[in-house]
């Protein structure tokens, strides 16, 4: 004859009572975890740049245009920024100054990635004026740069600072060719 067990009602199993209480743990843990997730991310999408900081964050420039010893103004991360398809001529001035006797000593090399392409922020580093000499016509200054009609700031051929108040050269902002035609800026 077989054995049945038999409980009496209303008792339970004493595994069915682990496995049900494991899987309310589980459960509860599942459930929070979600919870936690939801609450923070709000908060880490907060420190996200805003959509319109990252379409000024970088512009690329069509230079194909651009002739030899022209220059043309783009605007990057609301600055002016110069691009100068520079000449032999240029390049040649540029490089023949001693770094060593300017006010801010940076040599041509480090300023131009391709010779032939000189690309800065148009920003005089004195106050904060726009520079001259990027049109025809435009006085260039002493040096066949740009000169900086608020104050009287000189920059070469290279936008070394070569006489006048402004303490610094002006600045070249991070750029790639991203082929022979387009430069990345930013």
């Amino acid at each position: 004859m077989a054995s049945t067990a038999s409980t009496a009602p209303g008792a339970l199993d004493t595994d069915d009572q682990k496995s049900r209480r494991d899987f309310l743990i589980v459960a509860t843990g599942a459930v929070g975890a979600v919870g936690a997730g939801l609450a923070v991310w709000p908060l880490v999408d907060s420190m996200n740049p805003a959509a319109d900081v990252l379409a000024l964050s970088s512009t690329e420039v069509n230079i194909a245009p651009i002739q030899l010893g022209q220059a043309i103004t783009v605007t990057w991360r609301g600055k002016p920024v110069f691009i100068r398809h520079r000449g032999p001529e240029e390049i040649k001035a540029a490089r023949a100054t001693d770094p060593t006797s300017l006010i801010d000593p940076e040599k041509d090399e480090v300023r131009a990635k391709k010779p032939e392409w000189l690309i800065m922020v148009g920003v005089c580093t004195h106050l904060g004026c726009i520079p001259l000499g990027q049109k025809t016509g435009e006085p260039k200054g002493e040096f066949g740069g740009w000169f900086c009609p608020c104050h009287g700031s000189h920059y070469d051929t290279s936008g070394r600072i070569r006489k006048g108040p402004a303490p610094k050269n002006l600045e070249i902002p991070p750029y790639a060719f991203v082929n022979d035609t387009t430069v990345k800026i930013g």
